[in-house]
């Protein structure tokens, strides 16, 4: 299973976003889960630590080598936990964490998983990589697509 999701959320919708993740997990922890993310700050991290928390194994898609540096500063030490408790990670050939680059990650996972959790209010992406195109790509690729976004959650900025 893989994830896809809006960064820089409210607080209060990281908390509704957080516990839906945490539920759509719990109901597919029948042997052998295996979440594929990013570990962007927002819904990749949420979904990353819910896979952990139910003991499932977690491979991180890493779509540049500067990645990591285009994340929010905050976030760092997160990513760098999330890191070190992944059983696999896959590394893209990018250097520069662009748009391009994210979109190629997404479209890595979607080649690895098969099903993929969306984080997504329903609107456009916002730029090129965002969630409204991996749900686009997923779709293409014939990856079914559940969608969270739970009653009350806002997008912020």
């Amino acid at each position: 299973m893989g994830i896809s999701g809006h960064r820089g959320l409210p607080p209060d919708t990281v908390r509704l976003v957080d516990q839906a993740l945490r539920t759509e997990v719990a109901r597919r922890t029948d042997g052998g889960l295996v979440g594929y993310s990013c570990i962007a700050d927002g819904a990749d991290a949420l979904f990353a630590e819910a896979v952990l928390q139910a003991g499932g194994d977690l491979v991180v898609v890493v779509p540049a080598a500067k990645y990591r540096e285009g994340l929010p500063v905050e976030h760092h030490p997160v990513y760098d936990r999330l890191m070190a408790s992944a059983g696999e990670v896959i590394q893209l050939d990018h250097v520069e964490s662009t748009s391009e680059a994210h979109q190629d990650g997404s479209v890595r996972l979607l080649k690895e998983v098969d099903e993929l959790l969306a984080v997504w209010d329903g609107l456009p992406a916002r730029g090129y990589g965002g969630t409204a195109d991996v749900v686009a790509a997923a779709r293409e690729h014939g990856v079914p697509v559940t969608v969270v976004w739970p009653e009350g959650a806002t997008r912020g900025q």
